[in-house]
């Protein structure tokens, strides 16, 4: 057997190994959750609200930590694709030789990697500048801080890969750098922005703590943006924290309900993108 086919076949084996183990990894994580939180999931846990003995073993559900963190990551991941898109667009069509745009890409790269810890402590620096109180507002604010970075740089990358010839065709019929970018180039990364959304949503939804400060806790549903709102990671944590078998029990089942959140928001974004792709010039 010749060199370069031995090569091939042990760089085919170490893809498959590695392939093995992530896809291992995965569902020996999700068996996990399953096998020690399914006992404990019930239909109370998705219609009733904490009381002040829920974590200690009491009675009641977490229907206010499911509904906030819906709140909490709706409102950021808005908030940051607001702002993420203009920026990226930015970067690519107004200013996609500028040096400007390699340093504040280079600043980006700097703030996804920070720990998320550290952006809870800023806004939580923030918040009692401004004398204001933990709650669903900085919440938010705390949040979107933490994935406009993930926001922007994916839909940056996505938009580099779109074709030049589609805006030199645009630019010839006389179509402005705002008409290509809203009509021609949105159009060809919408399944990219799904995808980065995804990641946002999946670091924003998950993490429990750069809103332990800011968003507070609260047993009942916020009514309005000043109010504290409880979160699915952080009632995961209390209750992983306490002594109790029973509430460690219904942690995993709260983080259940989690990644039964996430799959379908998930499988229902991938949905959208498959509908659009057909706009895609490949």
């Amino acid at each position: 057997m010749k060199k370069r086919h031995i090569e091939e076949r042990v760089f085919h084996i170490l893809m498959l190994i590695s392939t093995c183990v992530v896809v291992g990894s995965l569902l020996g994580v999700i068996g996990i959750i399953i096998v020690k939180g399914a006992p404990a999931l019930s239909l109370s846990m998705l219609t009733q609200t904490s009381n002040g003995g829920y974590y200690l073993g009491g009675s009641g559900g977490i229907l206010n930590a499911i509904v906030g963190s819906l709140y909490l990551i709706s409102a950021s991941i808005a908030l940051a694709f607001l702002i993420g898109l203009p920026v990226a667009l930015y970067l690519n069509e107004y200013a996609s030789k500028n040096k400007f745009a390699d340093f504040v890409r280079l600043c980006l790269d700097v703030l996804y990697g920070v720990p998320s810890i550290v952006y809870g402590a800023f806004a939580f620096t923030l918040m009692l500048i401004l004398g204001a109180r933990a709650s669903l507002l900085w919440g938010i604010i705390t949040i979107t801080l933490l994935v406009i970075p993930i926001m922007i740089r994916g839909i940056d990358e996505i938009i580099r890969t779109v074709p030049s010839k589609l805006r030199e065709a645009s630019y010839s019929l006389g179509a402005t750098r705002l008409q290509t970018a809203a009509n021609v180039i949105l159009r060809q990364i919408f399944p990219g922005i799904v995808t980065t959304v995804l990641l946002a949503l999946g670091r924003g939804i998950g993490d429990a703590a750069s809103v332990l400060l800011t968003a507070g806790y609260s047993d009942s549903i916020p009514s309005s943006l000043n109010s504290p709102v409880a979160t699915l990671p952080l009632a995961i944590f209390f209750q992983l924290s306490t002594p109790y078998p029973l509430a460690q029990q219904r942690a995993y089942a709260s983080a259940i309900i989690l990644l039964a959140i996430i799959v379908t928001l998930s499988l229902s974004a991938r949905f959208c993108a498959s509908r659009f792709s057909k706009f895609v010039i490949r």
